[in-house]
């Protein structure tokens, strides 16, 4: 794996990517990666004069291997990253460490330390802008009139997650994948029916914590629909 990077512009934001390739016949993990792996995790160092601001995730892939099913990416994926510049008037340095899980029948962690010097000298940046908007094309969409989360409620027993869909071009069915607490993926779907303009489906949600009280928690909901994307919070209240 490798960090690249731009520029910092004339805020102090520095855009750039960790690109992740595997071999093949091996996966890597999504933010969430399900009942095995290891999520990826990167953090700048002290001393590279920058700070880790957001790290964002393509589309990952429902994996299964065996009763596994895990999320993550059986191919070179580039998680984007933003950086800003700590004090302004500085050379910028992005010292990072990134520690990622590999797995094909085993699961190994890998880590690597990064130092890299980010000025405007050196010329043109056409392959790193390539690079970076080529990994954010494969970001999820944010909602829009087409695509969209309509109505959503836990049932009383905490047992489903009720959503109803707005989806592109009238579909009717959908892949959906729901982040709830700290380490909990639910994707299995029931009583999916369409209605005018998308899906109304449940969430069947297996084993949540004992006494888990959903009031002010914010889940996260990316749904799949033909060859689009849209992920979304759910706001509990």
């Amino acid at each position: 794996m490798r960090i690249v990077a731009l520029p910092p512009d004339a805020s102090g934001h520095i855009r750039a990517g960790l690109q992740i390739e595997p071999k093949p016949g091996w996966i890597t993990y999504w933010r969430e990666p399900g009942e095995s792996g290891i999520p990826p995790q990167v953090a700048a160092l002290p001393g590279g004069n920058v700070s880790l601001k957001a790290i964002a995730y393509p589309v990952p892939k429902h994996i299964t291997a065996g009763p596994a099913n895990d999320f993550g990416y059986d191919g070179p994926v580039t998680l984007p990253l933003s950086f800003a510049v700590a004090e302004h008037g500085k050379a910028a340095q992005i010292d990072a460490q990134a520690f990622i899980g590999v797995c094909k029948n085993i699961c190994i962690p890998f880590q690597a330390t990064f130092s890299l010097p980010v000025t405007g000298k050196g010329g043109s940046h056409a392959e790193e802008i390539t690079i970076l908007d080529a990994a954010a094309a494969r970001l999820p969409e944010q909602p829009g009139a087409d695509f969209s989360v309509a109505a959503f409620a836990l049932t009383p027993d905490l047992g489903r997650l009720q959503v109803q869909l707005k989806l592109p071009g009238g579909a009717h069915d959908a892949d959906i994948i729901v982040t709830g607490p700290a380490g909990y993926v639910f994707t299995r779907q029931d009583k999916a029916r369409p209605v005018e303009g998308g899906l109304s489906t449940e969430i069947v949600l297996p084993q949540l914590p004992r006494n888990y009280a959903p009031r002010g928690k914010q889940w996260r909901i990316l749904v799949k629909s033909g060859a689009r994307a849209m992920e979304t919070v759910l706001a509990f209240r």
